[in-house]
């Protein structure tokens, strides 16, 4: 503070108070993988920022595609635009120390991962068990490339079994006797993990020939259409009812009455329709169908919050836990979630509907404040996709108005 000790006219700059909370990213993808080259940047994650970055990186001249590459040439055809990528030896271990899932943890950044191919469900689970840790991302699953019935789609993994790398990854082991095919994986209850079935055709990325096409994962050109939806729509906006760029065709062809069964388990199908072509008609998560966070985009909504909101509060730490500051945090909360109802985030006619921000002395009772805490108490109302669309067509006497509710 400055001393005033002689007249005249003194200005100073003061701090508004308020500090903006900045919305995170939510479309920067994680991929784990054997690259058509399988000894370069062996368990390192490297940022690929485009295909061309990606194929002067892993790819060499007379390589021949893989999963991960086709899964990453979707990514970016889909509307990705940076992803990173950890190179594994094709052995179908995605997790361990210093490997793997491992290398993308650091990496606050990430926001999706996935390892394309990976139907196992050793795989699976340490997909899951990635996201479930860190709470800052999604993870997408693919299921296998078909299946002789949809039932078997239904039931979970009885826990993890040997690992198994699929077809089409060079050196990958054949899948252990004994195995189950085609179980779905085991739920997660607070819908951090999204399957999708069947399998695209279409080009193979690093040799592509059209009169042999080759079965691709979706889970890269779901994590592109994330990207794609997030950037145009925003994070709330189901990630559904968009055309997959580059499917060509599907490996089985998936029917209501199929999806009538999968659906409710969260199965995520991808369907051909005469007019409209390959497209993802599902966006539910693993989480049980009663639960709050059976919908992707609020899952994947609140992920947003939640890292916003802890990022850009730091500056709270070690302030002094008084009315003033709890006014403060109100205020910046507020604000930030004020201006994602008005981007359509957000359910209700007014903000006071869609959320709410409580930070005063009841949320701070004296014993809390002396343990050094300052609680914030926040309730916010997400907006839930048209899943069903009902339309209720009866007929009338000429000249007869129905009137509705």
């Amino acid at each position: 503070m400055l001393s005033y000790l002689s007249p005249g006219v003194y200005v100073e700059e003061i701090d508004s108070g308020t500090r903006p909370i900045e919305a995170v990213g939510t479309s920067t993808a994680g991929f784990v993988g054997t690259a058509p080259n399988p000894d370069v940047l062996v368990d390192e994650a490297k940022a690929i920022n485009n295909w061309s970055e990606f194929q002067r990186t892993y790819i060499r001249d007379g390589d021949k595609g893989t999963h991960l590459s086709n899964a990453v040439y979707g990514f970016f055809l889909n509307g990705g635009s940076r992803c990173y990528v950890v190179n594994t030896k094709a052995d179908g271990a995605i997790s361990g120390k210093g490997r793997g899932l491992d290398a993308l943890a650091a990496i606050d950044e990430i926001a999706i991962i996935a390892a394309p191919g990976r139907t196992d469900p050793a795989s699976h689970g340490a997909l899951l068990d990635a996201a479930e840790l860190l709470k800052d991302r999604v993870a997408i699953l693919d299921a296998p490339a078909r299946v002789d019935d949809v039932e078997v789609l239904t039931r979970a993994a009885e826990g993890p079994a040997p690992p198994a790398a699929p077809a089409g990854d060079a050196g990958a082991p054949a899948k252990p006797k004994g195995q189950k095919p085609g179980q779905r994986p085991r739920d997660s209850d607070s819908g951090y993990g999204a399957c999708y079935f069947p399998w695209l055709t279409g080009l193979d990325a690093v040799d592509p020939d059209p009169k042999n096409p080759v079965e691709i994962p979706p889970s890269g050109h779901m994590a592109g259409i994330y990207a794609r939806t997030d950037s145009e729509r925003g994070v709330h906006k189901a990630p559904a009812n968009v055309t997959i760029r580059g499917a060509q065709g599907l490996t089985q062809m998936v029917s209501r009455a199929d999806q009538d069964v999968l659906n409710p388990v969260g199965i995520n199908c991808i369907r051909f329709f005469s007019r409209e072509g390959v497209r993802v008609w599902g966006a539910r998560t693993l989480a049980p169908s009663a639960s709050n966070w059976r919908y992707l985009n609020v899952r994947r909504l609140f992920n947003m919050i939640e890292e916003s909101i802890a990022i850009s509060t730091r500056w709270v730490v070690f302030e002094p836990n008084a009315g003033p500051l709890w006014k403060d945090i109100q205020r910046d909360i507020g604000a930030f979630l004020t201006l994602l109802w008005r981007q359509g985030a957000l359910a209700g006619a007014r903000p006071e509907d869609a959320f709410f921000v409580k930070c005063d002395a009841e949320t701070n009772p004296p014993e809390v404040v002396d343990a050094g805490q300052v609680v914030v108490v926040i309730g916010i109302a997400p907006v839930k996709p048209a899943e069903f669309v009902i339309f209720r067509i009866g007929q009338t006497a000429v000249g007869t108005t129905v009137e509705t509710a």
